[in-house]
């Protein structure tokens, strides 16, 4: 987080001008949900580029849809299919990896950064080297390349709004002028699917099980990371970068209903928190409008019907992937790339019904065990060697699984 008092669109704002926005990752999930936020709001928004990993058609229809200027791929086997959809429409396109750093440097208001996996750590950085005001939704930038983009945003200047529930809930309550005064942060978590059930039951989960949150609609890794509460492991990591507070100082606690996001302790005794409905429309409202409100679509929270709001701590017995992702950033930021690429692959063969649901967090836990036995994970001293660590890890993380597998 920086500059936390300007405005993203400074003078644009007090011009009335609409923001200049840009949506990296725009067919996924945080992106379609932005485009439904602007569509909503035509007047306070205007798009520059949207980028896809390689599904032109929905690219293309929403490039029109929003009346953006330039639409990338990032596979080049898409772009005929992207440019015959947009021939004489004026939209600009292009593809490949290097088409998508390039857009990345169009100057614009804000970027949401919501591309998927490792792909989105070279745009964001760039944005961020430059000074770009980024609505953060790719993990991977943190927990992959925490310390190289922090540098990078410090650098240039640039402000880092989160877009993920928790990360945004610390953000909106998060006193900045008393920051020397926070005793810790605690980040909520469902408890995912299988939160009362024992490790002989969660040993023979399908995937279909795994898949099916209590509380959230979200895409099939998220999901499953959910699940085995790596993603809050994943999240511990994230909120470490953009808060500035060591491992001890960052707390996890079950809360099935989801409506508490987030909280901040105070030494007075303070507690605030910020409650709301499980959508993602709130979180990415709060940047898109930040600091100032706008109208979302999400459900009003009524507290008389809810009742009761209840809370556990976490049980690391039964999701061992939280010490797991604690022991990693430990470790530095090389663990934490490698982990997140061992779970991506490992949670792709849970799927394909290669290994086991606990199998995930054992394995991912063997993967960082034999790098660190090879020497392998040195600190990155760049995306290329963030880059190699991840296809190590990977590779690796492949072998245990197939060793495993039926």
């Amino acid at each position: 987080m920086r500059n936390e008092q300007q405005r993203p669109d400074g003078d644009a704002d007090r011009a009335g001008a609409p923001l200049r926005l840009s949506v990296f990752g725009a067919t996924g999930s945080i992106g379609t949900s932005t485009l439904d936020l602007v569509a909503r709001n035509p007047d306070r928004f205007e798009i520059d580029t949207l980028t896809a990993n390689s599904s032109a058609a929905a690219l293309a229809e929403a490039a029109q849809r929003v009346g953006a200027r330039h639409a990338v791929v990032a596979d080049p086997a898409a772009y005929a299919d992207l440019a015959a959809a947009l021939s004489g429409t004026g939209i600009t396109t292009a593809a490949g990896e290097g088409a998508i750093v390039e857009a990345a440097m169009r100057p614009v208001d804000m970027m949401v950064a919501a591309i998927v996996g490792a792909a989105g750590l070279r745009p964001t950085l760039a944005a961020a080297g430059q000074g770009t005001t980024i609505a953060l939704a790719n993990k991977e930038c943190l927990v992959c390349g925490g310390d190289l983009f922090m540098a990078a945003a410090r650098t240039g200047g640039a402000t880092l709004l989160p877009v993920d529930s928790e990360h945004s809930a610390i953000f909106q309550v998060f006193e900045r002028q008393n920051f020397d005064q926070i005793e810790k942060l605690t980040l909520t978590a469902s408890g995912g699917p299988f939160r009362t059930r024992s490790l002989a039951e969660m040993a023979l989960v399908t995937p279909e099980a795994a898949l099916r949150h209590p509380n959230w609609s979200m895409g099939a890794r998220i999901s499953i990371d959910s699940a085995t509460m790596m993603n809050k492991g994943f999240e511990i990591i994230e909120a470490h970068h953009l808060f500035a507070l060591a491992d001890e100082r960052l707390d996890v606690l079950v809360h099935p209903q989801s409506v508490i996001h987030g909280m901040v302790h105070y030494r007075d005794g303070s507690v605030l928190a910020q409650l709301g409905a499980p959508d993602m429309r709130a979180p990415i409202s709060h940047c898109l409008a930040w600091p100032r409100r706008m109208e979302t679509p999400c459900e009003r929270l009524d507290l008389a019907a809810l009742g009761s709001l209840t809370f556990e701590a976490p049980d690391l017995a039964r999701f061992p992937a939280l010490g797991l992702a604690r022991a990693a950033m430990a470790r530095g930021t090389a663990a934490t790339a490698a982990l997140n690429a061992a779970d991506e692959v490992l949670v792709a063969a849970f799927l394909a019904r290669r290994i086991g649901f606990l199998d995930i967090s054992a394995l991912a836990e063997r993967v960082l065990d034999r790098l660190s036995g090879q020497g392998a994970l040195q600190a990155p001293a760049s995306v290329e060697d963030v880059l190699a660590i991840d296809a190590r890890a990977r590779r690796v993380a492949g072998e245990l699984g197939a060793a495993k597998g039926p």
